[in-house]
């Protein structure tokens, strides 16, 4: 029974057999709120499935053995099936802990006492209608964000925008690519994603990197032999271009290949055929070609060390990994991502990353690229202190460098301001045992204006090194001596 017919207001869907307490319930909350009123769960379910709810109150005494939450557990089970659905708030007389405790692990997201606060009801009602209206913004946004990155190639920066992009087009035609990259760029992942999204997704995917084995075994590796090939070849042996029949083949440092071998790759990529060694049967090949190569194919190719018609027969498409260093916004995605795979590799403790930690992240070049990165989350989790967050004491020492306090100081603008700039000096002259020229390059400012600086925040160093032979103090009685070789304050 609709009991305001008021659009405006939150939708609030009353499962209760009583009709006066849902007249009273709508006098109650007022114009904002829009009640209707059923008697029965199974009526609720059918009335959510029917039409927009925003929130449910369900009363937990509902009489035909439903006090035993029984009825009430249906309900709250088709609340946890669907991320869409309404929340629901239970309440009953019955307050006791261990009858809340069954509402809300069968899903509710809150319990309340009879009889019914207004100011508390009014407060639930509010919280779990953000709620519901959040997970309806969050669904309504998927559907007008741009399409979700190519699987295992994280980033929401424009390089890594522009590679998902080039390889979801390359995916459904057979063309052979070649990626190119600095190594631990991901290349390899890369490769994977355009096999993964093909018509081919079903079949083998075959990596071999030509670096991994010498130039004398790789034509076996790649294209078999029979037995009886040569002295050891006691049986016959498919190479990886028949293993990757119907599916991909990935070669991997494509430039280390020597000429000889490329001359031989080059004629099973033309005419789609091979013969083993010892054979001179003709198989044919049906495979797809992805290549990759940290080295500069072009510059090769003018100095004669790489073939130039397989150059251009392997590079139809190209796609460039672009080095870590030129992503620096995919940082914090990445370190996330890693924290929690290795979390549950290593069967520990879910951590947060503080702001100091992500900070020292950004600052590193990361000449490793990716593969850096996810060595030193899973360096920093394995040895971490026995606390919730990662900070700068948890990373690598050469990645801590120039420490940045993990919390945030509190207090007004300009004290929060100038506690930053204070641990922001302090930091730049331990981390340089109280020089301050070099303090001065690391934070990018001059040698005079650091010590303006100093005397402006009151802080004076005692540490003597080679560029700085007497120690500056300010003339006010108020200055905090600091032992910036041993970081620690003076007493």
């Amino acid at each position: 029974m609709l009991l305001n017919t008021k659009e405006s207001g939150k939708n609030i869907l009353l499962i209760d057999p009583d009709e006066a307490f849902g007249q009273i319930l709508q006098k109650v909350l007022g114009q904002g709120y829009t009640v209707e009123r059923v008697s029965t769960v199974q009526a609720g379910i059918e009335k959510i499935t029917a039409k927009a709810v925003d929130v449910v109150l369900l009363n937990l005494d509902l009489p035909n053995g439903n006090s035993n939450l029984e009825g009430a557990g249906t309900l709250l089970q088709k609340r946890s099936e669907s991320a869409d659905a309404p929340p629901v708030i239970a309440y009953g007389w019955d307050a006791r802990r261990r009858r809340a405790v069954e509402a809300l692990q069968l899903g509710a997201v809150d319990f309340l006492e009879q009889p019914l606060d207004v100011q508390a009801l009014k407060f639930a009602l509010e919280g779990a209608y953000r709620r519901a209206t959040l997970a309806r913004d969050l669904s309504a946004a998927r559907k007008f964000l741009a399409p979700t990155p190519v699987e295992g190639l994280l980033g929401n920066s424009e390089a890594m925008e522009q590679v998902n992009e080039v390889i979801r087009k390359v995916a459904g035609v057979n063309t052979s690519v070649l990626i190119t990259g600095e190594s631990g760029t991901g290349k390899g992942v890369a490769a994977r994603a355009v096999h993964n999204l093909s018509e081919r997704a079903d079949k083998p995917f075959v990596a071999f990197s030509a670096c991994a084995f010498p130039e004398s075994l790789i034509e076996d590796e790649l294209f078999g032999h029979e037995k009886g090939a040569f002295t050891g070849a006691s049986q016959s042996r498919r190479g990886r271009f028949e293993e990757a029949k119907g599916g991909t083949i990935f070669l991997d440092e494509i430039g280390d290949l020597a000429l000889p071998l490329q001359a031989k790759l080059l004629r099973v990529l033309q005419e789609r055929s091979l013969e083993r060694l010892g054979s001179n049967v003709v198989q044919s090949v049906d495979v797809r070609v992805i290549c990759a190569t940290s080295r500069n194919l072009e510059k090769m190719v003018q100095e004669g060390t790489f073939r130039e018609d397989l150059y251009f027969r392997i590079s139809v498409v190209k796609i460039h990994m672009p080095p870590l260093r030129e992503r620096g916004e995919d940082i914090p995605l990445l370190a996330e991502f890693f924290l929690s795979m290795f979390a549950r590799v290593h069967n520990k403790r879910a951590r947060a990353l503080t702001p100091g930690f992500l900070s020292a992240l950004a600052r590193h070049d990361w000449p490793g690229n990716v593969r850096e990165l996810q060595n030193v989350i899973e360096r920093s989790l394995v040895l971490a202190n026995g606390n919730e967050h990662l900070g700068i004491r948890d990373l690598p020492p050469d990645l801590k460098g120039l420490k940045i306090p993990d919390e945030l100081p509190g207090g007004t603008f300009h004290a929060a301001v100038r506690s930053f700039k204070r641990e922001l000096v302090r930091s730049a002259l331990r981390a340089h045992s109280g020089n301050k020229l070099k303090a001065a390059r690391e934070l990018g400012i001059s040698r005079c204006y650091l010590h303006r600086m100093l005397n402006q925040l009151r802080i004076a160093d005692i540490a003597c090194t080679e560029n700085d032979s007497e120690p500056s103090r300010t003339a006010d009685s108020k200055v905090e001596p600091v032992n910036f070789a041993l970081g620690a304050r003076v007493a």
